[in-house]
C-alpha cells in the first residue's frame, strides 16, 4: 500500500514526486525555481483530483479539457478514470514538466490524454462562428496520447482548472476562455458543460472579484461545493491531512447560463 500523498507545500523541495492516486502511482517531475508557479504541484490539483474521482459520474466516456494543467496531476487522474483529457498550458510549462510527466505515466491510464498549448490572452482555432469567440491553440510537438486517441476538440463534456486564480490580470482572460469553451461545447439537446474551478482563498478580494466577474458580465451560474463533500472525497482518496493543511481550498461549480436541455451527466 502506498503512503498518503503529502500536501503540496510540504513537497516543493522534491524534484520527483511519487504520487499515489487510487490504484496508480504517478511519477511527477516538478521545478521550484521561481520562474513559474505552473511547474510545481499545488493543493488545488490534489483536492480537485480527489473530488472529481469520487463525485463526478457519467453514463458516457467523458471528453474533458483542463486549463493550466501544470505538472499534470489532475489531467493524469482524470485519464486514469477512463476519460479522454486535453491538458493545456503555456509552452514553457509543457516543455519543462507537463510533457514529460504525461509521457512517463501513459501506461497507467485507461483513458486517452493529449497536450496542447493554450494562451488565454491570445485569440482562441476552434470556432463557433461568432465574432470574438474563436479559440486559438497550437499542438505542441511533444504532445503525448494513447495511440488509439484521435485529436480532442470541442464539444467538451467537462471543463476544469485548478490553482489558476492568483493574479488580477488573468481573471478576464481565464473567464473569456471558459465562456468560449462553454459556448462551443453546447450541442443540440444538451446543457453547457460543467466547469469546476479549484482555488486557494489566499486573497479573498481576488477570489470574490473572479466570482463576481463570472456572474456578470460572463453569465456563469456559480455554486460553491460543500466542504463536507470535499472532505469525504479526500478521505476516500487517502489524503489524510490536518484541517489547517488545506483550510483555504475551495471548489466552485460554474455553468454558462444558456437555454438548453439536460445532457445526461451528473455532478454531486
Amino acid at each position: 500500500m502506498h503512503p498518503s500523498p503529502l500536501p503540496a507545500h510540504l513537497t516543493k523541495h522534491l524534484p520527483l514526486l511519487h504520487y499515489p492516486f487510487r490504484n496508480n502511482n504517478f511519477l511527477l517531475a516538478q521545478q521550484n525555481d521561481g520562474f513559474s508557479t505552473g511547474t510545481a504541484l499545488w493543493l488545488g490539483a490534489q483536492c480537485l483530483s480527489a473530488f472529481l474521482a469520487e463525485n463526478f459520474t457519467s453514463r458516457n466516456r467523458l471528453k474533458v479539457i483542463e486549463l493550466g494543467s501544470g505538472i499534470g496531476l489532475t489531467a493524469l487522474a482524470m485519464s486514469s478514470l477512463g476519460w479522454d483529457v486535453l491538458a493545456t498550458d503555456l509552452p514553457h510549462i509543457i516543455s519543462s514538466v507537463l510533457a514529460q510527466n504525461i509521457s512517463r505515466n501513459l501506461t497507467r491510464l485507461s483513458g486517452s490524454i493529449q497536450i496542447q498549448e493554450l494562451d488565454w490572452t491570445a485569440e482562441l482555432p476552434w470556432d463557433d462562428g461568432s465574432p470574438g469567440v474563436t479559440i486559438s491553440t497550437s499542438s505542441h510537438p511533444s504532445s503525448a496520447s494513447l495511440p488509439e486517441a484521435g485529436a480532442l476538440s470541442p464539444p467538451f463534456d467537462l471543463i476544469v482548472t485548478a490553482d489558476t486564480i492568483y493574479t488580477p490580470e488573468l481573471i478576464q482572460p481565464l473567464l473569456r476562455t471558459l465562456h468560449a469553451l462553454s459556448k462551443i461545447s453546447v450541442v443540440p439537446g444538451s446543457r453547457p458543460p460543467l466547469v469546476f474551478v479549484c482555488l486557494e482563498r489566499r486573497d479573498p478580494e481576488l477570489v470574490d472579484r473572479f466570482l463576481a466577474c463570472a456572474r456578470d458580465p460572463w453569465h456563469f451560474h456559480t455554486e460553491q461545493v460543500q466542504r463536507k463533500k470535499i472532505t469525504k472525497a479526500m478521505e476516500k482518496s487517502g489524503l489524510k491531512w490536518q484541517r489547517e493543511d488545506w483550510d483555504d481550498v475551495e471548489i466552485w461549480k460554474l455553468r454558462w447560463e444558456a437555454e438548453t436541455q439536460a445532457h445526461g451527466q451528473t455532478a454531486t
